[in-house]
């Protein structure tokens, strides 16, 4: 069964047609710099909302997810279902493509 994740799991609105869902930590050098990137791709693309989480203080979540590293972001389609997951430094262009499967 897939994931599917709300508001009240996050604490914020889902994106109109997707969520980029981000788990980071304090002293995550790579969390920094995954943060921009998604936060770029969210500017070029109407309705995707970027969503960054503390991964300490959603331990709940990160344990229902699965989460072992950060940063790991989840891509989330309009109805918050996950569909698609990696950890690590994204690259720009797998965040788009990985947004292409989402809102198709």
């Amino acid at each position: 069964m897939t994931e599917r994740l709300a508001e009240a799991d996050l604490g914020t609105p889902l994106g109109e047609r997707a969520t980029l869902l981000q788990f980071s930590s304090a002293f995550c050098a790579p969390c920094r710099a995954t943060r921009r990137v998604l936060a770029d791709v969210a500017g070029m693309v109407d309705g995707v909302a970027h969503v960054e989480l503390d991964a300490e203080a959603h331990l709940d979540l990160v344990r229902r997810l699965n989460v072992v590293r950060t940063p790991t972001v989840l891509v989330l389609d309009a109805s918050g279902a996950v569909v698609r997951r990696a950890a690590g430094l994204p690259r720009k262009a797998d965040v788009i493509a990985a947004l292409g499967t989402a809102i198709s």
